[in-house]
């Protein structure tokens, strides 16, 4: 190896292309690649998202139903059979709140969680969480446990 055969490694540098409006000579002057007049040309110019050039655009084409309620409240679902599962792993012992389940994964820190009946709870666990099912609240207590609502 000698300062003659040195070259970048490959993938390093990438080619811009041609530089535009950079004179006639360059081929690529005048209009700059932009052709002549119309939008397109304009310097400043910025095309609408989803513009069709005048026709009617899909978002307005398809029709609208429905209602989407702004104060919805949605719940990351944990299911007793998850929480059983992890009892078994030895990743839960006998409190299980917020903070352990944005731990292991089960919901974000930012959400809100309920547990849901699936599955048979064995162990003895104190539950934390925002909200209960019935049967989730029915089966933790049976188990000797405790359910708390945040």
């Amino acid at each position: 190896m000698n300062l003659s055969n040195l070259k970048p490694a490959s993938g390093s540098v990438k080619s811009q292309g041609k530089r535009l409006g950079r004179g006639q000579g360059s081929g690529k002057g005048g209009t700059a690649a932009r052709g002549h007049k119309g939008a397109k040309s304009r310097s400043g110019y910025s095309r609408k998202i989803g513009f069709e050039g005048g026709q009617m655009p899909l978002q307005r084409r398809v029709p609208k139903f429905g209602f989407t309620n702004i104060n919805r409240k949605e719940y990351q679902g944990v299911n007793l059979d998850t929480l059983q599962a992890y009892v078994d792993a030895g990743r839960f012992s006998d409190v299980v709140d917020f903070d352990t389940l944005v731990a292991s994964r089960l919901a974000g820190k930012n959400e809100l969680v309920k547990i849901l009946g699936r599955g048979e709870l064995k162990a003895k666990l104190k539950v934390s969480a925002h909200k209960f099912t019935a049967s989730a609240k029915q089966a933790i207590e049976a188990a000797g446990g405790e359910a708390i609502t945040l």
